[in-house]
């Protein structure tokens, strides 16, 4: 029995090859663990790109001026509204996939997935409009001053302007996922970064005939090269190289399913709002302590974010192999998946957890050596990582509701213990009771523990299981 459990370097060597290679796999039957690895090998890679894409956006952008960094700051912040549409729309795409492709309703998929870009081209075209008349009035709205706006404006017009890109490579990646083509989606990143990091310096810094752009440079680069991967995309889809094929006859609009698709989102949208807003109060809070504080919890943050990325592909894979098996009519098979997801998810946070709390101040030290930016960064880095293994196992559960269809449980639960609990607790122990930057970061870690004791309780009740998409 032993011999059959233990798989051995050579066998997960060869399961790393299938995973990335993209063979097709059926995931409603067979080994849970296999099926978890096959999926999560994937979805991490595909996390880990967007994690160096943004790095190495901010290091050649650095080299161009103070603004130019402060630029992306502010029309990042005015472009998680349409994340926020994308995420939503893509949690109800893989959703009702997934749905699909477990029930062997291919063609059902093939529907649903033209719907799904139809949306995204609306809400694409309408941001579009406002990002190429106003791009001088967002960033004056977002406080920039008027240098600032002068020569950074190009780059907010172009990224919202091109905003499709964005919009679409994020959802027909949420295509591919629920279909269980994760690799798909994790080559058309790399597709779109590599490009994106090719390209970066020459429209930034000038090459050859290509003039020097600038800060707007870098958003030429990124569009060029999300929107090389969208055809790349569609391509596939068209062709059927994965396990949905588009076709000409499919490209008319089906007002049941998008709203269907609509219904799903509007919770996801939610959950990503609610989330957002708390990060942004904290960060609220925390300008009361200087910069800083502030530098040493941004790093800190940065850093978490890189460790999240296994633990987010794996909650990504429990999302698909839920809506794949409740569609084969297996739902004890979709929640031994959860528990399984959950379980590995919580082991690689515990062991990160360690090398924090052991490591935190040498980790900063690596991107700021100012005292107290270390000391503060690895006071957040230390706390935080306490309540590490329940955030591996919340984020799991949680996203495993998304896969089901029910995107309302996890915005309930993300709005009890951000809104109603995190935000009041931070300020209360930061300002009101004078602990300083620890009581946010006390109250970070006690929201995730929360927001994962309160999911495993819902999803043993099993409600989860008698959703219809």
């Amino acid at each position: 029995m032993h011999s059959k459990q233990s798989i051995s370097i050579k066998q997960i060597f060869q399961y790393f090859k299938i995973a990335v290679s993209g063979k097709d796999q059926e995931y409603t039957s067979g080994s849970i663990r296999k099926a978890v690895f096959m999926l999560s090998v994937p979805m991490i890679l595909e996390m880990l790109m967007e994690s160096i894409f943004a790095i190495v956006d901010i290091m050649y952008v650095s080299q161009v001026s103070v603004n130019a960094v402060a630029t992306i700051g502010l029309t990042e912040s005015v472009i998680t509204l349409v994340y926020a549409v994308a995420i939503g729309l893509s949690m109800a795409a893989t959703a009702v996939v997934a749905r699909r492709v477990g029930e062997k309703d291919i063609d059902g998929a093939s529907k649903a997935a033209v719907q799904v870009i139809f949306l995204g081209i609306l809400t694409a075209a309408v941001v579009s409009a406002i990002g190429i008349i106003y791009p001088k009035e967002i960033l004056q709205l977002m406080g920039g001053e008027s240098d600032l706006i002068e020569e950074g404006y190009g780059y907010t017009q172009v990224l919202m302007g091109g905003n499709v890109t964005i919009m679409l490579l994020f959802l027909i990646n949420a295509i591919f996922r629920g279909a269980g083509n994760a690799s798909i989606a994790m080559w058309t990143l790399i597709l779109s970064n590599g490009l994106n990091i090719i390209l970066d310096p020459i429209f930034i810094f000038g090459f050859g005939p290509v003039p020097a752009y600038g800060v707007e440079g870098a958003a030429i680069a990124t569009t060029i090269g999300r929107g090389s991967a969208v055809m790349f995309q569609l391509g596939i889809l068209f062709y059927g190289y994965g396990k949905i094929k588009i076709k000409i006859k499919d490209l008319v609009l089906r007002f049941g399913i998008m709203l269907n698709l609509i219904r799903i989102s509007l919770g996801g949208i939610g959950q990503f709002l609610i989330g957002t807003s708390s990060w942004v109060f904290l960060m609220r809070i925390m300008s009361e302590f200087g910069s800083e504080v502030l530098a040493g919890y941004t790093i800190a943050i940065r850093v978490m974010m890189f460790t999240i990325m296994p633990a987010w592909g794996m909650s990504n894979a429990a999302a698909t192999l839920v809506g794949q098996n409740l569609g084969a009519q297996k739902p004890d098979r979709a929640e031994r998946s959860v528990w399984k997801t959950g379980k590995y998810s919580a082991i690689f946070m515990g062991f990160v957890s360690i090398i924090y709390l052991v490591f935190a101040p040498q980790i900063i030290v690596l991107f700021n050596d100012t005292p107290d930016v270390v000391k503060y960064g690895s006071l957040c880095l230390r706390i935080i990582a306490a309540g590490y293994i329940f955030y591996g196992y919340g984020m799991v559960v949680i996203n495993s509701f998304n896969g089901a269809g029910d995107t309302k449980t996890p915005t309930y639960i993300n709005f009890v213990c951000f809104w109603l609990l995190q935000l009041p607790f931070a300020y209360i122990m930061a300002i009101t009771l004078d602990f300083g930057p620890s009581g946010v970061f006390w109250a970070i870690t006690l929201a995730e523990v929360l927001i994962a004791i309160i999911a495993i309780i819902w999803f043993k009740r099993g409600h989860w299981k008698l959703i219809q998409v």
